[in-house]
């Protein structure tokens, strides 16, 4: 038997395909303690998330961390979680089908598949379907607008992992971020926009990132300078004052000082202040989880109003707009140039679009995954 995986049918004379993958983050299966605990498990065993050795951090982990956030945990996955399952694959799962659609819109026919860093779908179960499509050049976007080594490195890590066990490996090229993107601000900006339809601007946006150790900027990361520029970049778009748009990171953890200004503390003084209005929106998240819709739609409101807010506005994440599908669709175009391309006849795209329709109609009703 061999040490290498491969197709399980092979043959020289079929067609080469073109792909894209989008990777995600993570989820757990199901609300439940044990579910939780195994997606806290393998998240918090990745040496990019967990900076700590291995024989000191597991003894922690095993006996203090999984234990008592399990349940704690699935009780807040639970408040947010949907008919169709959780919200970040039922979201990145219509992100995939509109991708696809608005490069079949455009004539490019590519497959286009997407998967989790952590739970499943897998980075190496997603890779395996592409190769039996015969895909043999391949673009792997993280869906991580600003890189980290904990995100996007960490997700580039999982397909290195699993590539390391084929025989035939496709041409690959990956996509580092797109923080400053033009397409994909526009989608931001459009977003907010809409929120802003009746009532107009809020007396404050604040622009909450997911936060990172301290430690992680004074080794050279760039995810702190990359969300600045992100925050600076939107509210350009938005034609806010200074005063007026703030960053900010969340989601701690643990003793040590991580990226400030910390989100509930602002969100805090702003309350205290008698700041009448706040709006929130998390442009380090392209697909609403539970750090978006029970961290900051509901904890990050509790927090304001008790301090002393009046009226508090979580703006949701891109999810499925159409400008955000167009802006990756942007992107895979930028980054397959010069890649052989099958392009779609008339009538083929016509029957492709007829297709896609159902699917975008399936996925709307029951979060249908691609």
């Amino acid at each position: 038997m061999s040490r290498f995986s491969s197709a399980s049918r092979f043959e020289h004379a079929s067609p080469e395909r073109v792909g894209v993958l989008l990777l995600q983050l993570g989820t757990p299966d199901a609300p439940e303690p044990a579910a939780v605990r195994r997606y806290l498990r393998e998240f918090l065993c990745d040496p990019r998330v967990v900076e700590i050795p291995k024989l000191v951090w597991r003894p922690i982990l095993e006996g203090i961390i999984l234990p008592a956030r399990g349940r704690s945990s699935a009780r807040k996955y639970a408040s947010i979680w949907t008919d169709q399952g959780s919200p970040l694959a039922v979201n990145t799962a219509r992100q995939a089908i509109q991708l696809r659609g608005h490069l079949g819109e455009r004539g490019i026919d590519l497959e286009v598949g997407w998967a989790m860093r952590y739970g499943a779908p897998s980075v190496a179960q997603a890779l395996r379907e592409m190769r039996e499509r015969r895909v043999s050049r391949l673009l792997v976007l993280p869906l991580y607008p600003q890189y980290s080594a904990s995100t996007s490195a960490s997700a580039l890590d999982a397909v290195w992992a699993e590539f390391a066990r084929w025989r035939n490996l496709p041409e690959l090229r990956t996509v580092r971020a797109f923080h400053d993107h033009p397409s994909y601000l526009d989608a931001l900006a459009g977003q907010v926009r809409r929120a802003w339809t009746h009532d107009g601007p809020p007396d404050r946006l604040v622009m909450s990132f997911h936060g990172m150790p301290r430690r992680t900027l004074d080794l050279g990361d760039p995810y702190h300078c990359e969300c600045l520029a992100t925050g600076r970049l939107l509210a350009q778009r938005l034609g806010l004052a200074p005063q007026q748009a703030l960053v900010t990171f969340q989601s701690r953890f643990g003793k040590a000082e991580w990226l400030q200004p910390y989100t509930d503390r602002t969100l805090a003084q702003l309350g205290a202040q008698g700041v009448g209005r706040v709006d929130v929106i998390c442009p380090g998240f392209v697909a609403d989880c539970l750090e978006t819709l029970e961290e900051i739609a509901i904890e990050g409101r509790d927090t304001f109003l008790a301090a002393g807010g009046r009226d508090y506005r979580y703006i949701p994440c891109l999810n499925d707009a159409p400008e955000f599908a167009a802006a990756l669709a942007d992107l895979v175009q930028a980054h397959t140039c010069g890649w052989p391309m099958r392009r779609l006849g008339a009538a083929e795209a016509a029957a492709r679009d007829e297709m896609l329709a159902r699917r975008r109609e399936r996925a709307v009703a029951g979060g249908a995954k691609s």
